[in-house]
C-alpha cells in the first residue's frame, strides 16, 4: 500500500523536537511574562533570547529552504511542526514562522528579483526586518480583490500611489509592505488589472493612521491612507498587471498555513476540555461522566480527525505539484470553524472560568472569530468549491475529481 499515515523518521524527529521546545523552554517563558504582565520590551527581549535557541535547534524558519537558513521542510513536514508550534501564544513567532512573514517570504522567495531578495528576503530570514501584506481596502469587497480602488500611475522611473487600506496585519513595526494596487484600466480580464509593489516603511505618502480596535482588542491590524506615494519602478514586485494572481499564488499557501498553526489550537482547546470534564464534579458525577459534556468531546474529536486529515491531504497535494486550491479551501473553511466551536464548546464546558480572563480560552475564542473570514469567507471558499464540483461533473460526469480525486 502505498499510503502511510505516519511520518518519515527526521520528519517525527522534527516534530518531537518542536513539542520539547514549545512544551519547554518557551511556554515556561509565555508563563512568566503574563504571571508578571510583562510590557512589550520585556517580552521582545525573552523572545530574541528563544529565537536564538531555535536557531541553535533547527528548528528556525522551518517552511524556509536551507539555502536561505531554513529547515527546508516539505508541506507535509510543515504541517507536523507548525500545529506542535501554535499551542503556544508566542511559539509561530519563535521560530520566525509567522503571518503575515512567511507568507510574505514565500513571495519574495518566488517572485523577488535578486536584488529584492537581498534588500528584503535575507534580512527577514535573519530575523531582523517584519513585513505587511496591503490588499484589503474598507471601501470595497475584501472577497473580491478585482474592486481594489488603490491607484498606481507610472511617472517617469515612479509610480505614484494613492488609495486606502485597512486590515493591514503587521503595519506598525514593519520595515516594508507588499502593496497592490490598480494599474490597468481596461484589461481583458478583470483579475489583470492590479501590481504588486514594495514599499519601504516609513515613506512620505504612507500613513499608518490607526491600529483598529477588533473584538479581541488591537492586534496590530492597521488602517492606511495612501497619498502621492512615489515607488521606484525598481521595487514593482513580479510583472505589471499580475497583482491578483502573485495575491493568489501567496494565499493558498498561507491559508494552509493558517490551518496547519489552528490545528495546534485546536487540539489544545481539545485537550482542556477534557482536562476539566475530568476534574469537575458536580450534581453527583464528574462532568466527564454526563453524556452532554460526552457528545461536545466526542463533536470536536471526531472534527479535529477530519480536520488533520484535510490539511495533510492538501500538503500533501501541494508537495507534489498537485493541484490544491480545491482542497485548500475545503480546509481553510472546515478548520476555521472547528476552530471556533472547539473553544466554544471548551468555553462551555468550563463554565465561568472559560469566560473568565483567567483561563487562555476567552482570548483564544475571541482571535478564532476573524478565522471565517480572514484569507476568505466561508461562503467564499465555498461558492468556490461548489464551482469546481459542478465543473468537474459537467467535464467528467463525476465528481470525483473536486471531492480529493481520492483512490477510493
Amino acid at each position: 500500500m502505498a499510503i502511510d499515515f505516519t511520518f518519515p523518521p527526521d520528519v517525527e524527529e522534527a516534530r518531537q523536537h518542536m513539542r520539547t521546545f514549545m512544551d519547554g523552554e518557551v511556554r515556561a517563558a509565555e508563563d512568566r511574562l503574563l504571571a508578571e504582565d510583562a510590557g512589550r520590551a520585556d517580552w521582545r527581549g525573552a523572545l530574541d533570547g528563544l529565537r536564538d535557541e531555535a536557531r541553535r535547534r533547527g528548528l528556525w524558519m522551518p517552511h524556509m529552504p536551507a539555502a536561505w537558513g531554513g529547515a527546508g521542510l516539505g508541506a507535509t513536514a510543515l504541517a507536523a511542526v507548525s500545529a506542535e508550534a501554535a499551542k503556544t501564544r508566542f511559539g509561530p513567532y519563535v521560530i520566525n514562522c509567522y503571518a503575515p512573514d512567511e507568507g510574505n517570504m514565500h513571495t519574495l522567495l518566488h517572485w523577488a528579483t535578486d536584488d529584492q531578495k537581498d534588500r528584503y528576503l535575507k534580512p527577514m530570514c535573519e530575523g531582523t526586518m517584519r513585513s505587511c501584506f496591503a490588499m484589503t481596502e474598507p471601501e470595497v469587497a475584501g472577497s473580491d480583490p478585482t474592486l481594489m480602488r488603490t491607484r498606481a500611475e507610472l511617472h517617469g522611473d515612479e509610480w505614484v500611489i494613492n488609495g486606502h487600506k485597512w486590515f493591514i496585519s503587521g503595519a506598525r513595526g514593519a520595515s516594508f509592505a507588499i502593496l497592490l494596487a490598480r494599474t490597468e484600466d481596461d484589461p481583458e480580464v478583470p483579475q489583470a488589472a492590479t501590481t504588486a509593489f514594495i514599499v519601504d516603511i516609513p515613506s512620505p505618502g504612507f500613513e499608518i493612521v490607526r491600529d483598529v480596535q477588533t473584538m479581541a482588542g488591537g492586534h496590530n491590524h492597521c488602517e492606511i491612507r495612501i497619498e502621492d506615494l512615489r515607488v521606484p519602478a525598481a521595487n514593482m514586485l513580479g510583472e505589471r498587471g499580475l497583482g491578483h494572481r502573485l495575491g493568489q499564488y501567496r494565499l493558498g499557501p498561507a491559508r494552509l498555513a493558517h490551518c496547519m498553526r489552528w490545528l495546534g489550537q485546536i487540539e489544545a482547546a481539545l485537550d482542556m476540555m477534557v482536562a476539566r470534564a475530568t476534574e469537575r464534579y458536580a450534581h453527583g458525577s464528574y462532568l466527564s461522566e454526563k453524556q452532554g459534556i460526552q457528545w461536545l468531546i466526542s463533536e470536536s474529536a471526531i472534527e479535529l480527525y477530519q480536520a488533520k486529515l484535510m490539511v495533510l491531504h492538501a500538503a500533501y497535494r501541494i508537495e507534489h505539484g498537485l493541484d490544491f486550491v480545491t482542497e485548500v479551501s475545503m480546509a481553510k473553511h472546515h478548520v476555521a470553524n472547528t476552530l471556533w466551536q472547539v473553544i466554544d464548546r471548551a468555553v462551555q464546558v468550563h463554565g465561568a472560568l472559560g469566560y473568565s480572563k483567567d483561563s487562555p480560552l476567552s482570548d483564544m475564542l475571541l482571535q478564532a472569530r476573524w478565522s471565517r473570514f480572514a484569507d476568505g469567507a466561508d461562503e467564499i471558499h465555498k461558492w468556490r468549491v461548489a464551482e469546481k464540483v459542478i465543473d468537474a461533473w459537467r467535464e467528467d460526469g463525476t465528481t470525483r475529481r473536486a471531492t480529493g480525486d481520492l483512490p477510493l
